[in-house]
């Protein structure tokens, strides 16, 4: 399958309206988390690839940047957010360097697992905004809910996020995924945060289908209680729990639009039925995808979702 490169805009949670680079093939990931919105990793790996020419890349995030303006659309982030890790890319410094005269604001969204590598860090650098994933400080409960890669080391990984905090420049945010009956004690999680002196440090809860079925968002108490113990850490702390809402930009080919934004953020159907409607298309076009089988549906919190199909791993 061709990965879908540069989509959106989206709405975001955090960034407001970002275009969206992917600049890793799918699944290829460090990680394999069970609350994971795009699947079990078809690739785990802890090694640094060359993947796609920035150039390349550079070319389809300008086309997008002139169809966007053309219908009257804005974008506040050019967002590095993958269909697997963004670090694995060598070519990371190269890329967020050709965007930089793009006009726009750079952020990366990273798991952190690469950060204790100094040519890592030197490529996040040029980025305005990055996003660093800290989800507890228990090596045993990190190995059943982020299911990293055997050549990640826990305690150097640890090391690798305080020494990017220290030398980066930008804003940097922490972003804590908070997963029923496994990682509900935060006390060592807030306490390390503190010390990294972030912008903002999220808590986030599985909002869209993940990985693992057994997977649930904590209760209302769980959560309140991560929050409590984050602010009494002095942590600006917010939720990250909240629906983006479906103000999802098009440029033009619906279909091709629709399955840029699906291929790593799934729609809720609502949102899907406001931008068919905004494009002036009838929901056969669903339909007739799903009979193409280039998307699935997802049911998750009695709502449904509409993901992009991915091929198994060979």
């Amino acid at each position: 399958m061709n990965s879908i490169r540069v989509f959106g805009p989206v709405p975001s949670r955090r960034l407001g309206r970002s275009i969206g680079v992917n600049n890793i093939p799918p699944k290829i990931c460090s990680y394999s988390c069970v609350y994971c919105q795009l699947g079990a990793s078809l690739k785990m790996t802890a090694e640094r690839e060359q993947f796609y020419d920035p150039y390349d890349l550079l070319s389809e995030v300008k086309k997008k940047i002139a169809s966007v303006a053309i219908n009257n659309q804005s974008a506040d982030y050019l967002t590095l957010v993958s269909d697997g890790e963004p670090t694995l890319d060598q070519n990371l410094g190269t890329l967020i360097e050709l965007m930089k005269p793009l006009g726009f604001r750079i952020a990366v969204i990273t798991n952190a697992t690469l950060l204790n590598d100094p040519e890592v860090r030197k490529d996040l650098g040029d980025a305005d905004w990055v996003s660093v994933k800290v989800d507890t400080l228990d090596e045993k409960i990190w190995k059943k809910i982020d299911r990293p890669h055997r050549k990640i080391a826990f305690a150097s990984m640890l090391d690798g996020i305080r020494l990017f905090s220290r030398e980066y420049r930008g804003t940097l945010v922490t972003e804590t995924m908070l997963v029923r009956d496994l990682n509900s004690d935060m006390a060592k999680v807030a306490q390390f945060i503190k010390t990294l002196c972030p912008s903002t440090a999220y808590l986030s809860v599985p909002t869209r289908p993940p990985a693992q079925k057994w997977v649930k968002a904590p209760t209302e108490k769980e959560l309140n209680k991560a929050y409590q113990i984050f602010r009494e850490a002095s942590l600006d702390a917010e939720y990250l729990i909240g629906y983006e809402g479906g103000d999802f930009a098009f440029t033009g080919n619906v279909k091709e639009d629709l399955l840029s934004i699906i291929s790593v953020h799934p729609m809720r159907e609502d949102a899907v039925r406001a931008y068919l409607q905004k494009a002036d298309c009838s929901f056969s076009l669903i339909e007739e995808m799903l009979q193409e089988n280039k998307i699935i549906v997802s049911d998750y919190n009695n709502k449904r979702f509409y993901l992009r199909r991915l091929k198994s791993a060979v």
